[in-house]
């Protein structure tokens, strides 16, 4: 068996343990916690996720996240993800979650904002690729088709949410 998450039913409340690549390919709701990274200036981490990923291999993506495990709060899985994924420990606060229909399964996806002040070392097995760049850009970017489309839907979401972390100064 592979990575462990809970199944979850359109109100986000916990049915049961399954596998990921299941829930996937059963198109079981799960959750999925992510962080939007900011650096001092306000500038967003964009990256390109590793060649070799199971999911969208080579695409641009400017959330870091994964899975939330069993048991783990949304808060909690967005901040092992950016241990993990970015090596750095970070504040963060919960922007908002929603019911993603996803391009290979639906998931609940989770959105936290965090400022990162530190040198960040991304895992190479995870991150190719990796830059700041302005909100204009952001928006640029993700109109490429090399862009995670999830991560498009999320980002209109978050544009358009007030009381957003708007500069590196919170």
């Amino acid at each position: 068996m592979g990575e462990l998450v809970e199944r979850v039913d359109e109100q986000d409340r916990v049915l049961g343990t399954v596998d990921r690549g299941e829930a996937i390919a059963n198109h079981w709701l799960h959750r999925v916690a992510t962080t939007v990274c900011r650096d001092r200036e306000g500038r967003v981490l964009v990256h390109r996720r590793a060649a070799d990923m199971s999911r969208f291999p080579g695409q641009y993506n400017w959330l870091i996240g994964g899975a939330a495990g069993i048991g783990e709060s949304y808060e909690e899985a967005a901040a092992r993800e950016l241990t993990e994924e970015l090596g750095v420990v970070v504040p963060m606060r919960f922007a908002f979650k929603f019911l993603c229909r996803g391009v290979i399964s639906p998931y609940w996806l989770g959105v936290h904002e965090a400022v990162v002040r530190t040198d960040i070392t991304p895992d190479p097995g995870e991150i190719a690729w990796h830059a700041w760049v302005t909100e204009a850009e952001l928006r640029e970017m993700s109109r490429r088709p090399t862009f995670v489309a999830d991560a498009v839907e999320a980002l209109d979401r978050y544009l358009n949410r007030a009381g957003l972390w708007r500069t590196g100064a919170s």
